[in-house]
C-alpha cells in the first residue's frame, strides 16, 4: 500500500504543471494533498481525468487559501472533515479517514511566522491534534499523521539549523511539539529508516534554493508502531517539481 502526501501549494497551478499526468503515472492508493487553495467545484473537472478514486475534501472558508483534500482508490470506512475543535474547523487543515487497519489524518499544520497570534495558533493545533489522536489510539486504534508539519524537527532536517534558530519553522518550541508526538508514541517513520539521511521536502522559491538543495524536510509520516510493523520504505521524490514542495510516499506491507 502506498500514501503519498504531497502540499501543492494551490492544485489549479500544480495542474498547470503536470500533476494530472504524475498523478496517473505515480497511481498511489491514497493520495492527501494540502494547500489545495480551491474548492472540489474549481478542480474537479481536470481530475475526473485520473479515475478510479474517490475524493474527499476539505477546503477553508477564505477563498484561495489553505485546504486539504484525500483521494482513496479503495473507499474509507468514514471520512471526517477536521476533528471537531471550532477553533480550526474554518481553514480547511484535516481530513480523517478510517480505513480497516489505521486512521489516516492528511494535515495541512498552521505556519507561524506571520505573528505571535499565528505562532499561538499552530502551538494550539499540535495540542489539539494530539489530544484527539491519543484517544483513538487509547480505544485501541493505530494512527497514521502525514502531510506538512509546516517545522523541522532536528538540525538534519534543514540545511541551515544555525541561521534559523529563531524563525518558525525551526523554534524550539516548535520542535517541541514534534517531540510530544514521538514521546507518545508516534514514529517518524522516514528517520526510523533512515536516521543520517539528509534529505529534503521543501524549498523556498528564492535564490535558487532547489536546484543548491538548501531545503526543510518538513512533510512527514508520523505512525504509531502496529503501523511501524508494517513499513516497507519512505521515498521523498525530490525530483518531482510542480511545487516548492515535493512528494512524500510511506510505503506499507500488504
Amino acid at each position: 500500500m502506498k500514501i503519498t502526501t504531497w502540499n501543492v501549494n494551490g492544485i489549479r497551478a500544480a495542474i498547470n504543471k503536470g500533476f494530472i499526468d504524475w498523478f496517473a503515472e505515480a497511481s498511489p492508493d491514497v493520495l492527501c494533498l494540502q494547500e489545495v487553495k480551491a474548492y472540489k467545484e474549481q478542480v474537479s473537472e481536470d481530475l475526473t481525468q485520473v479515475s478510479g478514486y474517490h475524493q474527499f475534501w476539505n477546503s477553508a472558508d477564505r477563498p484561495g487559501y489553505s485546504g486539504v483534500a484525500t483521494f482513496t482508490k479503495t473507499k474509507p470506512i468514514e471520512m471526517t472533515a477536521g476533528f471537531g475543535v471550532e477553533a480550526y474547523t474554518g481553514e480547511g487543515r484535516t481530513i480523517i479517514t478510517k480505513h480497516p487497519r489505521f486512521y489516516l489524518f492528511n494535515v495541512y499544520f498552521p505556519n507561524g511566522q506571520r505573528d505571535q497570534g499565528r505562532l499561538d495558533y499552530k502551538l494550539g493545533f499540535y495540542e489539539a491534534l494530539l489530544a484527539y489522536c491519543e484517544e483513538l489510539i487509547a480505544a485501541g486504534n493505530e494512527v497514521v499523521i502525514t502531510g506538512d508539519f509546516n517545522t523541522a524537527h532536528r538540525e538534519i532536517d534543514l540545511a541551515n539549523p544555525k541561521s534559523n534558530e529563531k524563525n518558525s519553522g525551526f523554534l524550539p518550541i516548535e520542535r517541541e511539539w514534534i517531540d510530544r508526538f514521538l514521546e507518545r508514541g508516534f514514529i517518524d517513520a522516514f528517520r526510523a529508516l533512515y536516521p543520517d539521511k539528509v534529505q529534503y521536502s521543501w524549498w523556498t522559491y528564492r535564490f535558487g534554493a532547489r536546484s543548491r538543495n538548501v531545503g526543510w524536510r518538513l512533510d512527514y509520516h508520523l505512525v504509531t508502531k502496529g503501523v511501524m510493523d508494517r513499513v516497507k520504505d519512505v521515498i521523498i521524490h525530490d525530483d518531482v517539481l510542480g511545487s516548492d514542495h515535493c512528494p512524500v510516499s510511506l510505503i506499507l506491507k500488504d
